[in-house]
């Protein structure tokens, strides 16, 4: 075999070859980068595999105790990355856009759960649902905040916007109010009563959608400082620019998938919620008040109180209090309307306990942030005498 010597001088080598081009490798870097920030990005990353043992639970008929486990326990990370992608998503919408979508993905999971339920006509599962989320935001998470953002920052200053509580406040009376007047109806008797609490619900829930939409607008444009933290506090602080780290196109998407996963495992625990419970020996309203919200606003709630350590007691707040302002104020009357264009009763009367839990809840939450505010503002002026002493 005839073989040609090579020749350095004369340029004669072998070049080698490349068997990936750069393009090839950014891209593939690029997707292993966004696919490990969404899915790797959280601690709750060890509660994902429960996500498709619930599928082959369900596909294979495992018992559906295992199918309403696993998908409520698969609920936690998922409802989690949806805050998250709305986030990221806000980046490149902006303020208001981006306002608005985590208005409506902030209780996605709750969402869900309570239109498969409304469908499959179970309204008791429905009312005990809501009616949960808005009782464990109010006293767990609020309660549990300022307790602990309390022990750890007791020779701070905590403070949080007045006007900003007072306008989830009055949203939540707007909603007891709602929810009270169907109840007294009822107890005053006669044969019309049902149809005229209904007719009450619908007419009440157009109410309430009108204020929380004017809620809204008053939240992201009327008055833009009332929802934003206080300057002072970020005075003496390093803020640092945050920026997207993920594309707008991957955040959508991956928004719609998670949206579709949490859709199917609601469904599951809709389901099968009534065949755990007989199985358990547990009440339908226990689990749909007590389990269902926790395991649907875990991450949420997890983020209210690590909030509250970092004594930004504001977006503590925000958490707590709007999410229960939204539930009770958005997705109740939003499931009246509904079930009026599905030809499902659907009222407002969620029974004297519920009602008579939720005026409490929220007269003592009313109560404590005003005390709160109250011995702040005594604080800070007796400082400002001592001072001038």
């Amino acid at each position: 075999m005839d073989s040609k010597p090579h020749d350095l001088e004369n340029g004669d080598i072998l070049k080698p070859i490349h068997p990936m081009k750069p393009e090839n490798s950014t891209i593939l870097r690029l997707i292993v980068a966004n696919v490990s920030e969404v899915l790797l990005g959280t601690k709750l990353f060890v509660l994902l595999p429960v996500i498709p043992l619930a599928f082959v639970a369900k596909g294979y008929g495992l018992g559906n105790r295992w199918v309403f486990c696993l998908s409520l326990v698969g609920l936690a990370p998922l409802a989690e990355r949806v805050s998250f992608l709305t986030e990221q998503i806000a980046y490149f919408t902006g303020p208001t856009v981006g306002g608005l979508l985590n208005a409506t993905c902030g209780n996605a999971t709750e969402l869900i759960i309570a239109l498969f339920a409304l469908h499959q006509r179970k309204i008791n599962v429905l009312k005990y649902s809501l009616f949960g989320s808005v009782i464990s935001n109010l006293l767990l998470v609020l309660g549990s905040s300022l307790f602990c953002g309390g022990i750890a920052n007791r020779h701070k200053e905590q403070r949080f916007h007045k006007k900003q509580v007072d306008a989830n406040s009055l949203l939540l009376l707007l909603g007891l109010l709602c929810q009270i007047m169907p109840l007294l109806f009822r107890y005053s008797g006669g044969i019309e009563a049902e149809v005229s609490i209904v007719k009450m619900s619908r007419a009440s829930s157009i109410v309430m959608l009108l204020a929380y939409a004017a809620y809204i607008i008053f939240q992201l444009k009327t008055n833009t400082q009332v929802c934003e933290l206080q300057e002072e506090e970020e005075s003496n602080e390093e803020v640092k620019e945050e920026k997207a780290v993920i594309g707008f196109c991957s955040a959508f998407l991956w928004l719609v998938t998670m949206t579709v996963i949490i859709a199917i495992l609601c469904e599951y625990v809709v389901d099968t919620i009534e065949i755990a419970s007989d199985t358990w020996g547990i009440s339908v309203s226990f689990i749909s008040i007590i389990l269902v919200p926790i395991a649907g606003n875990a991450a949420e709630h997890a983020c209210a109180i690590i909030f509250a350590f970092k004594n930004k007691l504001d977006i503590s707040l925000g958490v707590a209090m709007g999410s229960a302002t939204q539930i009770s104020t958005f997705l109740v009357p939003l499931c009246v309307v509904v079930g009026w264009t599905m030809g499902i009763p659907m009222s407002l009367d969620f029974g004297l306990l519920q009602t008579g839990c939720l005026a409490f809840s929220i007269l003592l939450t009313n109560l404590t942030l005003q005390k709160w505010h109250l011995s702040r503002t005594w604080g800070t002026k007796m400082t400002h005498f001592r001072k001038m002493d």
